[in-house]
């Protein structure tokens, strides 16, 4: 039985990486992501490439813009083989403005999964949109 499950697991595994590196996002630069909450909105492109050690790595890049008084965040919350990391906030920015959002993790397993949101404030993840998956397959 433990045979069978590593057996699965590395199918999995070859099935991820082999997604990885077909995936249009790779090739055409990216796929759109979004989302907003209150006066803030973050968006971008998301990518799959290489890290320098060959691990698929998930590339998000764009921006978090608000208007009004009061600050926004952008938050990012890992699960890694099925147990959740606390989120981390990304990017913040104050009153009207705007400021780029650079995120970058690795896609050691398949079990590892991305949820991106926005917030008011900038301490915690109370006043947030809904969490966006950033990791479903195919990444657009």
């Amino acid at each position: 039985m433990r045979t069978r499950s590593w057996a699965v697991a590395a199918a999995a595994a070859t099935a991820l990486v082999t997604t990885a590196a077909a995936s249009p996002a790779s090739a055409a630069g990216g796929v759109p992501w979004s989302v907003g909450h209150g006066t803030a909105r973050a968006e971008g492109e998301r990518s799959i490439g290489r890290s320098g050690g060959g691990v698929p790595e998930v590339r998000m890049n764009g921006t978090l813009t608000r208007t009004g008084d009061g600050c926004s965040s952008v938050w990012l919350a890992m699960q890694f083989d099925f147990v959740p990391a606390p989120p981390r906030k990304q990017a913040e920015v104050c009153g009207d403005g705007t400021v780029p959002v650079d995120i970058r993790f690795l896609l050691r397993s398949p079990t590892t999964t991305a949820r991106l949101t926005v917030c008011q404030g900038t301490e915690n993840t109370r006043d947030c949109a809904p969490w966006q998956s950033v990791t479903h397959w195919p990444i657009g």
